[in-house]
């Protein structure tokens, strides 16, 4: 089965880079100190957003989120005025119709060590241009677990080493997601996107306290649509009648295949819901 995967930029799709008060139009010219604690320690924090033709989806709810990340890493509070006028600068004159911007945000300078930054901290804002997600995809379930009670649970950090290993475990298998289990068994969430599921009518998502991200995404879908929160197994997802995940980039969609089980090619609930996500992200910009 082939699977469509994101695909990186191209020379002809650049990325532009705004770091530290400054806009680069050449990526290779963007750089930040090599004892910068981000890249030391992975001491830091990020959001992605997706951007169209409109401009950024829900900014507003982005920089809260990226504001809770900081202050459950001790970093200081980040400035959403600078950071509203860097997205404007790296925003100028883009000509992509579908893109995803990045905010990153460390600790700055620090040790060779796990020892607190010196600061001040580096603002990073980049945008580059992304392909539409399929309507439906493939995942497989990690074999790794996700601790919802660690220092990290629901922080959107740099320190993001984990999924990396999980997505590329997800690739060698045609898939473009990986879905974690937590510590006791429950599902918890893909290593950038919320999984919910459709049992007999219902819409279920694992709340909180299972240790997912609050995903902005299933944040507005938790508003906009009824939406039940509460842990639920491996068996029982699998059983679920449709399955789906929403993220910043792949707004809500469907999961055709789970490790080797076909789920299947109609999902009429998930289909009502992107639609309704569609029609109503679309008419407001920042909810």
């Amino acid at each position: 089965m082939h699977v469509e995967r994101f695909a990186a930029p191209t020379s002809s799709q650049h990325r532009r880079v705004w770091i530290n008060g400054v806009c680069h139009e050449d990526e290779s010219h963007a750089a930040v100190a090599a004892t910068d604690h981000g890249f030391v320690a992975g001491d830091g924090v990020f959001e992605a957003l997706k951007v169209t033709e409109a401009g950024p989806f829900a900014v507003q709810r982005h920089l809260n989120r990226l504001s809770r990340s900081s202050a459950a890493m001790g970093l200081p509070a980040p400035d959403h005025t600078r950071i509203r006028a860097a997205i404007d600068q790296v925003l100028d004159g883009w000509k992509f119709s579908h893109g995803r911007l990045r905010i990153t945000y460390t600790g700055g300078l620090g040790p060779l060590s796990s020892g607190a930054p010196f600061g001040p901290p580096t603002l990073v804002v980049a945008v580059e241009p992304a392909p539409l997600p399929p309507a439906s995809t493939a995942i497989v379930t990690s074999p790794w677990t996700r601790n919802e009670h660690g220092a990290l649970a629901g922080v959107k950090s740099t320190s993001y080493a984990e999924n990396v290993r999980a997505l590329a475990y997800a690739t060698s298998r045609r898939a473009t997601e990986a879905v974690f289990l937590n510590t006791e068994g429950n599902l918890c969430e893909g290593t950038g996107t919320n999984i919910f599921v459709v049992i007999d009518g219902t819409i279920i998502t694992p709340p909180l306290s299972s240790g997912p991200l609050a995903g902005i995404t299933r944040e507005v879908i938790l508003e906009w649509c009824d939406v039940e929160e509460r842990d639920f197994t491996l068996a029982e997802a699998r059983a679920a009648d449709e399955v789906f995940l929403t993220s910043s980039l792949r707004d809500v969609q469907a999961v055709q295949r789970w490790d080797e089980i076909d789920l299947g090619r109609t999902h009429p609930v998930t289909g009502r819901i992107a639609a309704t996500f569609a029609e109503r992200s679309s008419a407001m910009l920042d909810p």
